[in-house]
C-alpha cells in the first residue's frame, strides 16, 4: 500500500481523495498527491472489503463503496484523519 501524503509538508492545492460511501454517508478515507497512488489505495481497500465479505453478509452490514476524486486542500475538514480500510467495522465510519 502507498502511504498517504502528509498534509503538513505538502502544499500543492490539488490532491486526490479516496472516498468511502455507505448509503448517503460519505467520508474521505485517504488523501494522496497523485491519482495513481489514490487508485492503488482504493484497490487495496476494495480487496480488504472482499476479504471480509462473508462476515459482512452474516452481520448484515453494508459494505462501503470506494471512489477516487480530485479535491482541494481547503475541502478537507480541519479534524480530518485517515479512515482505516475496515474502520466501518469498528464504528469509525459514522
Amino acid at each position: 500500500m502507498v502511504e498517504p501524503v502528509s498534509l503538513n509538508h505538502y502544499r500543492d492545492d490539488q490532491l486526490w481523495a479516496v472516498i468511502a460511501s455507505i448509503g448517503r454517508t460519505t467520508r474521505i478515507a485517504a488523501v494522496f498527491s497523485s491519482r495513481l497512488a489514490a487508485l492503488s489505495d482504493r484497490e487495496w481497500r476494495e480487496q480488504q472489503v472482499k476479504d471480509y465479505a462473508n462476515f459482512l453478509r452474516s452481520s448484515r452490514q453494508p459494505a462501503p463503496y470506494y471512489s477516487v476524486k480530485p479535491i482541494k486542500r481547503a475541502e478537507l475538514p480541519r479534524s480530518w484523519r485517515p479512515l482505516p480500510a475496515l474502520g466501518f467495522l469498528q464504528g469509525q465510519f459514522s
